[in-house]
This record gives structure tokens, C-alpha cells and sequence, in this order.
């Protein structure tokens, strides 16, 4: 494997890192960029696109899963801090059929840090149905809690990104998608998208799904029963990683799971929060407004990932052993993607690839390349 991109000197330790993951046989194909102070000092790709050998280029771009959370995330921020959202406000303020089965005191920002009780679908949903969000948003109405919202967390892996796209609709009238793109995406020139056009099928790297393996009843070590809340909710709307090879999971709008980018285009947009809402010219909130990601929502044992979870709103500090210090945060998504933001340093860190990890915590590849970027600075 060849490294491609650029390293700016007093970086090397992050190649070191990136291409230690190629050298320990843990990759097919990767991509990992930092920036300092809104520019790129690493930037870097290599490996394959897929198991045919296909060359990793500049623009391919793979689906990130969870690591869409920190885009969403992004837009609900800049909505509250254009005044067009409060999240101390009910949801059902913003849409009132989600009044219903005991759900009138669940607020935005017990949403944004998966304390809403809302984890799975119920009843449970089909891929096919994930895609259809007017049936989505009526099922997340009428459900009632699994538990009391705002008292532990539960993590909500796809029906986050639907609650949120459905407030930000009804506040907007427009899709999260379509939002994300006009006041996101393009201002910065970032090439990450939340509903992925045709046009751009060429240049989508091909996951490797994970291989499982040991007791399906075992979540990250924790053995759990056929009605837990974790198993309740994995089951409520069944993913095989299979899905980001088709074109109507692509054309989707997933807010939580579906996004399709590379490293620089995350660390791109990132970037524009670690410095304080802006880079290079374009504002997308004030400082006051991204630093409010760091109001920590809640610090308990997670019922569905079944480790300790300490979440902000829309980003996470600490997953399991994977924590932050003070001033950072971080999400990442399954399969391995993860990315990070720094407040004091003003730096972002991004990594995505093609093979999946099985390791629901985030497996070594992302962290040794974040930590070595936190190191140089």
C-alpha cells in the first residue's frame, strides 16, 4: 500500500498510524485528514475501494454510518442558534402528533442525546419502511417511551436522525437532506451527503460488512435477554451493512446511519466547529452556539450499547473506554469511521474506510490515527 495526499511536516505521526493499520492487515482501503486552525495538515488516502483492487482515489467516498450523527447534529445546532429552536422546548411544540402515548414532556434535547425512550421502532419496521419518512415520523408519534425520557440513555441508532429530520421539517419545510446540502455541505465545499445523488454511484467504495461472531445475545460483552431494550431496538428495524450497496438505501434520507463521504469532507465541516462556527469565511453559527455541544445531557450505563455513555447535544465524550478531555468531542460510526473535534487545540480529525469492524466500541484503527493527531499539536 502507497500512501497518498499530503503530510505537513510534524504530522508524519498520523501516517505512521494510518499506514500501520495497512502493515497489521486490518484494512482494505482507508482515508484519514486533520485540520489545525481551519487548514489541512494531513490528507491522506490509500488502499483499495473495494476487494477487486480497484485504487482508493481522492474523491472516493464510502457510507459512514453513524458518524452522519455529528451532520445532524450540526444542523440542529445552527437552527437553535438561529432562534428557529429551543431544546428545552417539547418536540411536539415543533410537532404536535408527537403528542401521544405519554409524550408531551419529552424535550429536543432529550432527542439530541439519546435520552428520549425512543431507541427502535415499535412496531418494528422493515428497510423498506425506514425509507418512507412520513410512515417513520406517524409510527415514532404514536409509540409511547420505553422509558422515562431524560433519565438514562438508550442508544437511538437510526431513529435518532428520523426525530431529528422530522423537527427540522417541520420548522423548515424542508428535508434535513436538502438542508444540510444548501446550508452545509456547499458553503464549505464539503463533499458529504445525507441522500446520495445517482450521479455520484461511480466514485462509493464498497463496504465489507463485519463478521460476527459468539452469542447474539451478548452486546459489547454484556449478555442481555430476547426482550431487552438492546435487543428490542437492534431488532426493531434489522441492518446486515449490505444496504449501502443499493440505490434506494443511497437515495435515502437517514440522518443517523445513510451519510456518504470521505475523511476531508468530514473534517471539513468539523472544522467549521472547532473554530469556533467558522472557516475560512463561512459562519455557520457563533461560538456560543457550537460550544453548546458540550452541555453534557447525560453520564449512565447505556441501555442499548450496554456501556457508560456521557453525551452532549448531538456528540459524545466518553463511549465505553473511549472518553474525551475537557473541550473535545467525538462520534463515530459502526463498522469504524469515527471523527473528532477539539475546542482548544482548533483542530478536527476524520477517518473512514471500507472494511467494517465488528467492534461496536470503535476498533484501534480510528483512535491510534486521532490520538497521534492530538499528539502533534
Amino acid at each position: 500500500m502507497e500512501t497518498q495526499g499530503t503530510c505537513k511536516p510534524g504530522f508524519e505521526a498520523v501516517r505512521e498510524a494510518f499506514e500501520a493499520n495497512f502493515a497489521e492487515g486490518l484494512e482494505i482501503g482507508a482515508a484519514a485528514a486533520v485540520t489545525v486552525d481551519g487548514e489541512f495538515v494531513v490528507d491522506i488516502w490509500g488502499g483499495d475501494a473495494d476487494t477487486g483492487g480497484t485504487p482508493w482515489q481522492r474523491d472516493t467516498i464510502v457510507n459512514v454510518y453513524s458518524t452522519t450523527k455529528t451532520m445532524a447534529a450540526t444542523c440542529m445546532l445552527m437552527l437553535a442558534d438561529r432562534g428557529e429552536l429551543d431544546f428545552d422546548a417539547p418536540v411536539a411544540r415543533y410537532w404536535p402528533e408527537f403528542a401521544q402515548n405519554g409524550k408531551e414532556g419529552v424535550l429536543v434535547r432529550h432527542v439530541m442525546a439519546h435520552t428520549a425512550g425512543l431507541p427502535g421502532f415499535d412496531p418494528p419496521i422493515t428497510m423498506e419502511q425506514l425509507y418512507d419518512l412520513d410512515a417513520v415520523a406517524a409510527n415514532l408519534a404514536a409509540q409511547a417511551p420505553w422509558w422515562e425520557p431524560g433519565t438514562a440513555s438508550g442508544y437511538h441508532a437510526l431513529s435518532q436522525g428520523q426525530l431529528q429530520g422530522e423537527i427540522l421539517y417541520r420548522i423548515t419545510g424542508r428535508r434535513m437532506a436538502d438542508w444540510f446540502r444548501t446550508e452545509v455541505a456547499e458553503p464549505l465545499g464539503a463533499d458529504f451527503w445525507i441522500s446520495l445523488p445517482a450521479s455520484e454511484d461511480h466514485r462509493v467504495g464498497a463496504l465489507q460488512p463485519p463478521v460476527f461472531t459468539g452469542d447474539k445475545l451478548t452486546v459489547n460483552g454484556v449478555e442481555v435477554t430476547a426482550d431487552s431494550i438492546a435487543v428490542k431496538t437492534l431488532a426493531s428495524c434489522p441492518m446486515t451493512a449490505t444496504e449501502p450497496a443499493t440505490r434506494k438505501w443511497r437515495a435515502a434520507e437517514v440522518p443517523a446511519a445513510g451519510g456518504f463521504g470521505n475523511a476531508r469532507s468530514v473534517a471539513r465541516v468539523h472544522a467549521a466547529l472547532a473554530c469556533g462556527g467558522a472557516v475560512d469565511g463561512v459562519r455557520l453559527m457563533s461560538e456560543a452556539g457550537v460550544r453548546r455541544a458540550l452541555e453534557e445531557q447525560t453520564d449512565s450505563i447505556d441501555k442499548v450499547l450496554m456501556v457508560r455513555m456521557r453525551h452532549g447535544l448531538g456528540f459524545g465524550f466518553q463511549l465505553g473506554t473511549l472518553a474525551c478531555e475537557p473541550g473535545q468531542m467525538f462520534w463515530g460510526g459502526w463498522g469504524g469511521s469515527l471523527a473528532s473535534i477539539d475546542f482548544d487545540r482548533r483542530m478536527s480529525a476524520a477517518y473512514v474506510m471500507n472494511r467494517m469492524d465488528s467492534d461496536l466500541m470503535g476498533d484501534l484503527r480510528g483512535r491510534r490515527i486521532i490520538a497521534a493527531a492530538q499528539a502533534c499539536v
